[in-house]
Formats: C-alpha cells, structure tokens, sequence
C-alpha cells in the first residue's frame, strides 16, 4: 500500500470553523471519489498543551493499492477537481504532500492494560 499524507493549513482568511466545514463538506468527498482509493483518513489537528499555534489544521491521508494508482487517480479528471478546489480553502503555499509506504510497528506486550516498556 502507498499512502499519500497531505498537511492542510488554512486559508488566512478563513475561520477554523470555516475551514472544517469546506474540508468535509466539499473537499473530502472530492476526494473520496478518486479512482483506485482504497482508504480515506481525515486528521483535524487539536490544539497544543501549551497552546501555541499549529503549523497545520488538518492531515489528510489517502490510501492506494501501489504508485501507479496513486498517479492515474490524481491526474484523472477527479483527481483535476480535488486540484481546483484546493485554493478555495487552503494556504497553498503551505500545501505539503508526502508519499510515505507505512510500516505498521508490533507493540510490546501489555501487563494490566498497560504499555510494558521494561
């Protein structure tokens, strides 16, 4: 599996309310109509203990069965109107996109619910 993993900050001009309701209201079922998607995660990123500013609103991840399915569904016409609809809500200057093969990592057995770490 190839997953596509999208880091989302919002337009300046934009509310955070403003931004989730576009996100999954308009640009999620953009998405969930690409060609070859196998699975569609949506990551809204919470506020910090701190409470500093976030660098991101939103990750988003896209799973596809191998690269060339990943390809053909973002430069399909699908693929085109997730395109057009990114600049109606997203800075895009701070669009990032990374393809990343995930290596799910065995946890260690747990001792009363617990994570063991000795």
């Amino acid at each position: 599996m190839i997953k596509v993993m999208v880091l989302l900050r919002r337009r300046p001009d934009s509310s955070a309310p403003d931004f989730r309701r576009h996100l999954e209201e308009t640009h999620l079922p953009l998405v969930a109509r690409l060609p070859g998607l196998q699975r569609l995660v949506a990551n809204h990123v919470q506020a910090s203990a701190g409470g500093g500013v976030q660098p991101y609103d939103a990750i988003v991840e896209d799973w596809f069965s191998t690269p060339d399915a990943m390809q053909g569904a973002f430069t399909g016409p699908e693929g085109q109107a997730v395109s057009r609809d990114v600049p109606s809500f997203i800075d895009p200057d701070q669009l990032r996109v990374l393809v990343v093969e995930e290596a799910e990592v065995p946890l260690p057995a747990r001792a009363g619910g617990a994570l063991d770490v000795r």
